[in-house]
Order: structure tokens, then C-alpha cells, then sequence
């Protein structure tokens, strides 16, 4: 099987899937929005799109090995109750044909931040209690669960409170080797955040920065290890960006695809205001330290609507520019999913991983068709 990273056109937000070689499926984010699923609105159907890259299984029921939401803002959580099947695998129903959690990756210490800061959304609630459920199954299990109870925990909460989960506690630092239960020889993960706070300060920093799950997978393609790097990192900002260059040697960093932060956001890469200060605001020099080790040849891509040049953040112009700089760096190159393979018919972006590493899976266009009333355009292709 060839391992592939796509990339949904879902606006500004973030919906990928991680395919690897030995077949395994992880979900990051989602963000289905009502449009997408109202069949006489233009927005794209990506629940449909997802559906169709999935597989069933012996109990006819489409399936994800792993879910991760990467911090429980709207835009990367919505449609999970509406489309994904929450609570005991028993209940799991035919009628409705929900997509199948296998196992769901959570930071409770994200979603504690996220809390403390703001209101959480519906659905952001209800992944956190279906986190919560699968913690309790394994408490109560002695922990030997099955799918559709299984859970990683990603990094240590505050006072202790993962201490009695070791057997599925993922420090920050280390390295994720298993999904759904299962060693995976052709993927590891390493988790580079969320990261403790040093003090009182710091914590605050990092919650008004939008504290996300950051992990660099490491996929083969071709039968070889590591032929492509991909760093991804939800919405997290310039001071967390800032503490991973301090922290982590630049081998960690290092990358050959690139999921933009925050969709394209200034606020990943600098403290100051975009929309106030325009040119005048100044460029972390550690921030962009941790998101340029790109290796040779690498592909940058942001997850949002197109890219103006406006005063819009996000996407910000000036952060595109920034991105195309060191993209032209390692004669790589800047991708937006919302552009891809047109503004007006976006479709899924594929990386597909093979043995000569990371390539730009390419979309064909139909001929011309008439696509609503007055209107004729090119459709691409649906992909398989």
C-alpha cells in the first residue's frame, strides 16, 4: 500500500488523513461544516470525500485506526457528533452508519488550557467525554480493551493526573510506535507538544497561543523508512513555535511536507498584529527557526480559504510570503488546499509517499460541464 497525507478542502480549518504503508488510517482534525452537507450548496462534501478513502470492517462499519483532535477550537472538531459514532462500540448502528473511532488520541492538558480560556463547542464537549469514557473502559479493564474503546493519551496532564496511565501515556518527547493497539513498522510519530509550562507566565502564554497538539510523523514509502516527514501542529502560535526551537534539536523539526499552523495565520510567526501594524510587524526570529527545517524539495501547505492580499489572519498574505521564502529555499514548494486545483472547484490535496519520497498527487480535470444555472466550468476528477 502507498502511504499518503490528504488534505480536505474544508476553508479555514483543519481535516486530514494519514494513510500509512501498512494500511493504517489516523484522522487529524475535522471540520465539516452544514454547508458541505446540504447537497444544494457549492461547499465541498468532504464527509463524502472522507467516506470514500475508508475501508469497513468485518461488521460493515467504515472506520479510522486513530482520531486526533489537536485542540478542541470549532474548526477542527465540527460535524464529529453528527458524522462519527460516540460511545460503546454496542451501540454502533447500521441506520446511521457512523464512522468508526477504532482508538482516539487526546491531550487532556490541551483541552484543560482551552477550557479555562473560553466556552468549548458541542463538539469539542463530546469528544472530550468519549475521551473521558475510554479512560474509565480502561481503568475498569484493567486495561485490555478492544476496539472502539481504545485511547493514547498525549503528554502528561497537570498534578498528576495521568500518573495511573502509563500503559497508555505518551510522554512529550517520545515517540508514538503503535496505533489501535498494533506496532506499525512504517510510521513513528514523535510527539513535540503540548508542552509544560515553566511558570505561571508561561502558562498563560501558551493558552492565549492556542496550546495544540504538535507531532512530526516520520512515514515510509516505498518499503524504505522515513521517506517523508510531515509536521503538523493544529493552531499553535508564535511563543509555542518559539519554546519547540529552544527546546528540540532541528532534526526534530525537520520536514518534507508542512501543515501551516493556525491556516496560514501571521499569529504563528509573529507577536505583533497583521491587520494593525501591516509590514511593520516583526518575525520571530525563533518561531520561524522551528518551522523552516525543511529538507530538499519540501511542500508547504496551508489549510484555509484563498490567500488575499488583504488584511485577513488567517489566511495572512505577508505568512504566505514567509512560508514561499522558505519553501524557495530548499527549491520546494507553497500549496493552499483551498486553491487546489482551483479556487472555485477545491478539492482534496494528495501526497502520495513512494520510494523517490513525498510527491503532489495530481488531479484531472473533466471536461467542461455545466455546473449550475448560467454557469460552465471544469470539475475535477473524484479521487478513489
Amino acid at each position: 500500500m502507498t502511504a499518503t497525507l490528504s488534505f480536505f478542502p474544508v476553508g479555514n480549518g483543519d481535516m486530514t488523513l494519514v494513510e500509512t504503508e501498512a494500511g493504517h488510517k489516523i484522522l487529524i482534525d475535522i471540520n465539516i461544516r452544514a454547508a458541505a452537507d446540504n447537497p444544494d450548496d457549492d461547499t465541498p462534501d468532504v464527509a463524502t470525500m472522507l467516506r470514500h478513502k475508508l475501508s469497513r470492517d468485518a461488521g460493515r462499519r467504515l472506520y479510522v485506526d486513530a482520531m486526533l483532535i489537536s485542540h478542541p477550537d470549532e474548526d477542527h472538531c465540527r460535524g464529529l457528533r453528527k458524522h462519527f459514532h460516540l460511545g460503546p462500540p454496542g451501540d454502533w448502528a447500521a441506520r446511521s452508519d457512523r464512522i468508526f473511532i477504532r482508538e482516539i488520541w487526546s491531550s487532556p492538558m490541551v483541552f484543560r488550557r482551552a477550557a479555562r480560556n473560553r466556552a468549548l463547542c458541542d463538539d469539542a464537549k463530546a469528544f472530550n467525554a468519549e475521551a473521558r469514557r475510554r479512560v474509565q473502559e480502561y481503568r475498569a479493564s484493567l486495561f485490555r480493551v478492544g476496539d472502539g474503546n481504545r485511547i493514547l493519551i498525549l503528554g502528561e496532564d497537570e498534578d498528576g493526573k495521568t500518573d495511573d496511565l502509563r500503559s497508555i501515556l505518551i510522554h512529550t518527547g517520545n515517540n508514538l510506535l503503535r496505533i489501535n493497539g498494533q506496532p506499525d513498522s512504517s510510521m513513528t510519530a514523535y510527539l513535540l507538544a503540548p508542552l509544560q509550562a515553566d511558570d505561571e507566565d508561561d502558562e498563560e502564554l501558551l493558552s492565549k497561543n492556542n496550546s495544540s497538539t504538535v507531532l512530526r510523523f516520520s512515514l515510509s514509502g516505498g518499503g524504505v523508512a522515513d521517506k517523508c516527514r510531515f509536521l503538523t501542529g493544529g493552531d499553535a502560535e508564535v511563543a509555542v513555535w518559539e519554546k519547540l526551537s529552544r527546546r528540540y534539536m532541528p532534526r526534530l523539526l525537520s520536514y518534507d511536507v508542512l501543515l501551516t499552523p493556525h491556516h496560514c495565520s501571521w499569529h504563528s510567526l509573529s507577536h505583533g498584529s497583521w491587520s494593525e501594524r501591516g509590514e511593520d510587524a516583526k518575525v520571530s526570529y525563533g518561531a520561524r527557526r522551528a518551522l523552516s527545517q525543511a529538507r530538499d524539495g519540501a511542500t508547504i501547505i496551508a489549510s484555509s480559504n484563498p490567500i488575499r492580499d488583504d488584511d485577513n489572519d488567517p489566511p495572512c498574505i505577508r505568512a504566505k510570503r514567509e512560508y514561499v521564502d522558505i519553501a524557495n529555499e530548499v527549491v520546494g514548494t507553497f500549496k493552499c488546499v483551498g486553491e487546489h486545483p482551483s479556487e472555485t472547484s477545491p478539492d482534496v490535496m494528495v501526497i502520495e509517499v513512494g520510494g523517490d519520497g513525498p510527491r503532489l498527487k495530481p488531479v484531472h480535470l473533466a471536461p467542461a460541464a455545466v455546473i449550475g444555472p448560467g454557469g460552465v466550468g471544469r470539475q475535477p476528477l473524484a479521487h478513489g
